[in-house]
């Protein structure tokens, strides 16, 4: 491969970003997390569940949660890409559930979905 091209190559490759799960920081996460207490807490069930074992639990599971019935009948597993999908836009995800909360920010999602991740 010309050097040229083996440049741009490597150039391109570093450009790709990682996913949220690669690229995440749990500590960051935790302090962007108190952003979603006003509605979640790790461990009670608020305004929306908790959110404590959240990675690869159930959409709509949590026993004893009014969930929307868009939600209750998603049929997922909570994996990264698809938290980092919910946290883009929950109504693009899945129509008609009840949050209106989303986090534009990528890197900020990352964090949070690193700092979910410890809560398993």
């Amino acid at each position: 491969m010309p050097v040229g091209l083996g440049f741009v190559v490597a150039a391109l490759a570093a450009a790709i970003p990682a996913t949220a799960a690669e690229a995440g920081d749990a500590a960051r996460g935790q302090v962007v997390y108190e952003r979603c207490e006003a509605c979640h807490s790790p461990d009670l069930d608020r305004i929306g569940p908790h959110h404590r074992g959240i990675v690869g639990r159930v959409a709509g599971s949590v026993k004893g949660f009014d969930y929307s019935p868009a939600l209750r009948k998603a049929g997922f597993v909570w994996t990264e890409a698809l938290l980092d999908r919910w946290l883009t836009d929950p109504q693009k995800l899945v129509p008609g559930n009840k949050m209106g909360f989303r986090l534009g920010d990528p890197a900020m999602r990352a964090d949070v979905i690193a700092y979910l991740k410890t809560l398993n």
